[in-house]
């Protein structure tokens, strides 16, 4: 139980903390599954086995996963042309996807994604949670609020701010954004006034989450139908999942386990679909309420998956009085200190790609409401600005010694979008009948360079000359090994690589 209940653990915040974030959880959930085309039941189920398995078992203690509208926005259409039995099978497949990219120690890759890819990331994520609230100031036909109705709704959702804002400054014993929930609550219930609540979404009334192994077909049509949802839904929940973690080890300076976390995510998403919900991943927005409520143990998330599923079994009427104008000015909050305001600041320091980078992010995010896609754009964005910088980078410092023979002093590495200009280096004509090329400062990266090496030996030997590499690291000659079938170069023997060298002769 020590990876539950540590010994440092401040009980009173991580069970107060998990209430809070459980009724965070309830709009959240409700309006996702709406999204999709389900019941909310979907949603709330969802919601808690995700929270109850990734909290016990994830790599990132204090994450909160839960039914994200990421997922939900992939599953619309599967939705409509095969029905909810199609998802349950779609989110079982994608749990298993998860798990083989843990088992497969996938989770490094997020590794890769650039800061100004997060940064594009985190600040779209803060302006998708924010106009997310807007629609709190709609009424049901979907018109704004005007006159007393508008007033009453700002005035709820500016004093749940203020009290979430100033209490810590007063006094941390409890955590703020729950004490602005129940101070909005009891001013509701005291002064009977007319605003929008949880239930005015819909009602969550339901039982424990039914076992249900989906009715479909086990055929060959079924995989070709759900398993491009199934791979969409498992990258999406994967790179949410990925990200906020990294984001939840910043604020708390500690390092949690990727591949653990995607393992988790994906036991998760099986369990939710073999329980009748529509699977889901990390929540960013949740994952701040928790840390910045001061929860750091597990035990925060086993409680808001607990007691979300008691608000659905036996509190479902108490629950859906709960006022919307506090849930929404906690989540207004949530989207203020998820932005990176440090990005702002360092914004004419930045090199414009990168400036570039995380303002497309960001555009992708909050105009597609595609998180995977936006983290997938600005990867390669980064990944093809960074391959132009190295292109440009390589150079060749060019001398003849006493033997006459002529050397060619590489510096940069060597790589596809080198390659050309690593040529343009070369006088094959005008040189001399012995050329050495000098690899101590440089390094041959791929198969791109290989072929480059193979043609500027076949030129050389045109015109009757000796090309010989010298100075190759051992990795380099490796990769030259493996390529000994395809091209025929001429490495010079080296003390430093004698080995590798005299096996490639």
């Amino acid at each position: 139980m020590n990876f539950l209940l540590p010994k440092d653990i401040n009980y009173k915040t991580e069970i107060l903390s998990g209430l809070t974030v459980a009724l965070a959880l309830v709009p959240e959930a409700v309006a996702f599954a709406l999204i999709a085309g389900l019941s909310p039941l979907t949603g709330l189920y969802a919601a808690f086995v995700m929270g109850l398995v990734s909290a016990l078992f994830g790599g990132r203690p204090g994450m909160i996963s839960g039914a994200t509208g990421a997922v939900a926005v992939v599953l619309v259409s599967l939705v409509k042309s095969h029905g909810v039995e199609y998802i349950f099978a779609t989110v079982i497949l994608a749990g298993l996807i998860q798990v083989l990219a843990g088992v497969l120690r996938l989770g490094k890759f997020i590794r890769l994604v650039p800061q100004s890819v997060i940064y594009g990331f985190v600040n779209g994520l803060a302006i998708v949670i924010f106009s997310a609230q807007l629609a709190q100031f709609k009424d049901e036909q979907g018109a704004w609020l005007q006159g007393p109705a508008l007033f009453l709704m700002l005035g709820l959702v500016l004093f749940s701010m203020l009290i979430i804002w100033g209490l810590p400054k007063l006094t941390k014993a409890i955590p703020a954004s729950l004490t602005a929930i129940l101070i909005i609550f009891g001013l509701v219930s005291l002064f009977q006034l007319d605003t929008k609540t949880v239930g005015d979404i819909s009602s969550i009334k339901g039982s424990f989450p039914p076992f249900h192994l989906p009715e479909v077909p086990i055929s060959w049509s079924t995989l070709t139908i759900i398993f491009p949802y199934a791979a969409i839904v498992a990258g999406v929940g994967l790179i949410e999942s990925l990200l906020t973690l990294n984001i939840v080890d910043e604020l708390t300076q500690t390092r949690g386990r990727s591949n653990k976390e995607a393992i988790a995510q994906g036991a998760a998403n099986v369990l939710s679909g073999l329980f009748s919900g529509m699977g889901g991943c990390a929540m960013i927005g949740q994952s701040l309420i928790n840390i910045g409520n001061g929860a750091r143990a597990r035990l925060s998330g086993v409680i808001a998956a607990v007691f979300l599923l008691l608000f659905v079994m036996f509190a479902s009427d108490l629950i859906e009085m709960v006022p919307m104008a506090a849930l929404t000015g906690l989540m207004i909050m949530v989207s203020i200190g998820t932005f990176e305001w440090a990005s702002l600041k360092v914004f004419r320091k930045m090199p414009s790609s990168d400036i570039f980078v995380m303002v497309v992010v960001t555009l992708v995010t909050v105009f597609l409401h595609n998180l995977a896609l936006a983290v997938f754009v600005g990867v390669i964005i980064a990944a093809l600005v960074f391959a132009w910088d190295n292109a440009k980078r390589i150079r060749a410092r060019k001398f003849t010694d006493e033997n006459g023979v002529k050397h060619y002093q590489i510096y940069g590495p060597l790589f596809f979008g080198s390659t050309a200009t690593f040529l343009e280096k070369f006088e094959v004509a005008a040189d001399p009948r012995h050329v050495i090329i000098d690899f101590a400062e440089s390094r041959v990266v791929d198969m791109s360079a290989i072929d480059a090496l193979n043609k500027l030996t076949e030129q050389y030997s045109r015109e009757g000359k000796i090309l010989q590499l010298k100075h190759l690291s051992p990795d380099c000659l490796l990769l030259l090994q493996n390529a000994d079938q395809l091209i025929e170069v001429n490495i010079l023997e080296d003390p430093t690589y004698k080995v590798l060298a005299d096996h490639l002769a």
